[in-house]
């Protein structure tokens, strides 16, 4: 099954801070990690990614720097603040709360809840 856009759209910052909180990405790699966690049913589009991380970015959540390659193109990584880390915690916090009230209000009374 594939996971529709809309139902993650309104997630996207807080999917993007729990990447960053394992440490300094750049957009492809944060990406490429997207898709293997969702086994490639889910990839956030390069504008939707780039629009994110300016939102975040002018929120004082993450700050950007260019990193050193050697080799191949230059690229701009992202680093997570102490507010952004606060920001993630409590945007996984309303996810979970929603995730719950959403489940009760989806189940109907004869299916199995499990």
């Amino acid at each position: 099954m594939s996971i529709t856009s809309d139902l993650i759209r309104g997630h996207t910052d807080t999917i993007i801070l729990s990447q960053l909180c394992a440490g300094d990405s750049y957009g492809y790699q944060i990406n490429k990690t997207i898709q293997e966690k969702t086994n490639h049913e889910y990839e956030l589009k390069e504008a939707t990614l780039y629009s994110a991380f300016r939102r975040l970015e002018e929120a004082g959540y993450i700050c950007s720097y260019w990193g050193n390659e050697h080799t191949g193109a230059r690229r701009r990584y992202y680093t997570i603040t102490p507010e952004g880390r606060k920001a993630c915690r409590r945007m996984k916090e309303e996810w979970r709360v929603s995730r719950q009230l959403i489940d009760l209000l989806i189940q109907s009374d004869t299916e199995d809840p499990s």
